[in-house]
């Protein structure tokens, strides 16, 4: 017996098996399968690094699927998801590697220490956020990374310097109602987080959009640095031509369950991705603050 027979089929002939394939779909009722396409060049692009040096949080994981689901969900944005920093350049890089011309905001997702970044990245990074104007968002540890780093302090806002109440019920303000990101937000609420404490940190040079109301904190605690008691919770602000959001909200994995936290990071990048309107002008605190 003969076995493997090979029957050539003409380029007509190919059509009429599409066709009556299609035909048969139709008329049984089963959905044909979508068709393969490019990916809309109308996208922006934001690309999220959450490379660790230091303590490395279970929420990591958490933010950066929300970032890359937000993006997918609304096509507004697709997402680079990351864990290392090769991508922090504008030299060309090979095998099909992006690199900073092509994202428009660029998220730390609570990185901590000090990143794998020589100083031509360095470099690159910063003109990405202050020469091109282009964004970048901060989450939660992003304070906690480049010490040694003076420039990346300035860019962001300051530095970690401890959470001086740990994961607690943080009593919350809202400053700026008027910014997309917490406009969500009510005058006062309580959200559970762990909030840092910023050192090199001065109002003066953000627009603080959120603060820990310090009518409602306990100060005998050793790991309160801060005479002032001034703690934000979240800031915009400009760095050149760029815009910066960071907030300390998103330590744990349950608050990228909370809808008032993906919001508010959500319409950061938003803004950061020049989409929206928002001040980074400095303001006094809060007229009940004390």
């Amino acid at each position: 017996m003969r076995t493997g027979w090979r029957f050539p089929i003409s380029a007509c002939g190919l059509m009429a098996l599409s066709l009556a394939a299609g035909a048969v779909a139709q008329s049984s009722g089963a959905p044909l399968p979508a068709q393969p396409h490019a990916k809309p060049t109308h996208l922006k692009h934001v690309l999220v690094i959450s490379e660790t040096k230091g303590f490395q949080h279970d929420s990591i994981s958490a933010a950066m699927a929300a970032i890359y689901d937000m993006g997918k969900e609304t096509g507004l944005w697709d997402t680079e998801l990351r864990t290392d920093t090769q991508l922090l350049t504008k030299k060309k890089l090979e095998n099909n590697a992006k690199n900073l011309d092509y994202f428009d905001v660029v998220v730390f997702a609570s990185t901590t220490g000090e990143l794998d970044m020589d100083d031509s990245q360095k470099a690159d990074f910063l003109s990405f956020v202050h020469d091109d104007g282009k964004g970048f968002v901060g989450i939660h540890a992003a304070l906690d990374t480049n010490y040694k780093w003076p420039e990346y302090g300035e860019m962001i806002g300051g530095w970690f310097n401890e959470h001086p109440w740990m994961t607690f019920n943080a009593p919350i303000l809202t400053e700026d109602p008027e910014f997309p990101a917490v406009r969500h937000f009510p005058k006062a609420f309580i959200k559970y987080d762990e909030i840092y404490q910023p050192k090199s940190w001065s109002r003066d040079k953000v627009n603080v959009l959120l603060s820990l109301d310090p009518t409602r904190l306990d100060y005998n605690n050793s790991r309160v640095h801060r005479d002032d008691h001034d703690f934000a919770v979240a800031w915009s602000k400009s760095y050149g031509k760029g815009r910066v959001f960071y907030s300390t909200l998103g330590h744990t994995e349950e608050s990228w369950s909370d809808p008032d936290i993906r919001k508010m990071y959500f319409e950061a990048i938003k803004w950061a991705l020049w989409m929206t309107e928002g001040s980074t002008a400095s303001h006094p605190r809060l007229s009940q603050s004390k």
